[in-house]
């Protein structure tokens, strides 16, 4: 389905939340009513092969709904919140120009506000500061962050993502302190027990989808110490494997990095007072009635 207008006043509808919120069921509901394309923006979908530890929409989700933001690059290859906002927008522009609606839907805070609060990026942090960083522990790296009054990133226990937080606060970052023009943005709120049984439920989810397997095959391909393998549920798998707790223990583990994720993601996105929050149900509501004005 196109859009009666032309693809430049078409808007930018942006679904945020936590993890297991449902955003992206229901960016997937309201992009096949109303002739949208997805674009992901989660800092660990990128990743070609991990598939089912990172909860990426199944292939037959993919096949009614375009995503695009998936895939991107090999474990372990550079891909910087910059070259996501460059790419972000780029497909931004195609869909536009295919007279579709864009939906940039995830959790990674960062990536979604370096497109829509537009960051202008200085230069790379100099070489010698890297060295530096890189000589350190994630143990001291994450002290120093503390000390330094650093936002931990989602992924705390990835070292180069950590870096990468202390590198950026040294570097001045220009951004907007309100979206940029024609941009729709919808916070999903879910009360606390619902996404406590939600996150319980995937995790369920993820291991009868095959999560073990998938990181066993990642870790002989990738090797366990690739940066990518050192976050989410990577990391529990290779201990898991390597006998230091048994399944049940393993699934509980998940289960409460998932919810620590959640409240740092809401941490995040609290900060706006742009972003509109409902509950499921509404937003599927709010976002019909505004979209069907483009149709």
């Amino acid at each position: 389905m196109a859009a009666r207008v032309s693809g430049t006043e078409l808007p930018l509808i942006v679904i945020v939340g936590p993890t297991a919120s449902g955003k992206t069921s229901l960016a997937i509901t309201l992009a096949k009513e109303y002739g949208g394309e997805i674009i992901c923006a989660d800092s660990r979908t990128i990743y070609k092969g991990m598939d089912i530890g990172t909860a990426k929409p199944a292939p037959d989700e993919r096949r009614e709904v375009p995503h695009w933001g998936l895939d991107l690059v090999e474990p372990g290859e550079r891909f910087t919140v910059a070259d996501f906002k460059i790419y972000a927008n780029k497909k931004i522009e195609e869909v536009r120009a295919r007279g579709h609606i864009p939906f940039l839907v995830g959790g990674t805070g960062l990536y979604v506000d370096a497109v829509i609060l537009d960051y202008q990026f200085g230069q790379e942090v100099d070489q010698e500061l890297r060295n530096k960083l890189e000589e350190l522990s994630l143990e001291e790296l994450q002290e120093y962050c503390l000390k330094n009054n650093i936002t931990l990133p989602e992924n705390k226990n990835n070292k180069r993502y950590v870096i990468r937080a202390i590198e950026q606060k040294s570097v001045n970052i220009k951004r907007r302190s309100t979206p940029v023009n024609s941009t729709m943005v919808v916070g999903i709120s879910t009360d606390k027990e619902v996404l406590r049984k939600r996150i319980g439920d995937r995790t369920e989810q993820l291991f009868q989808d095959g999560v073990v397997e998938e990181a066993t095959k990642l870790g002989n391909k990738y090797g366990w110490k690739n940066e990518a393998m050192t976050g989410n549920i990577y990391r529990l798998a290779r201990l898991y494997l390597a006998g230091e707790f048994d399944l049940q223990e393993f699934k509980d583990k998940f289960t409460t990095l998932d919810w620590q994720l959640a409240k740092r993601q809401m941490t995040w996105l609290k900060r706006h007072n742009f972003i509109k929050w409902l509950d499921l149900d509404e937003a599927e509501k709010y976002l019909s009635a505004q979209l069907a004005k483009y149709l």
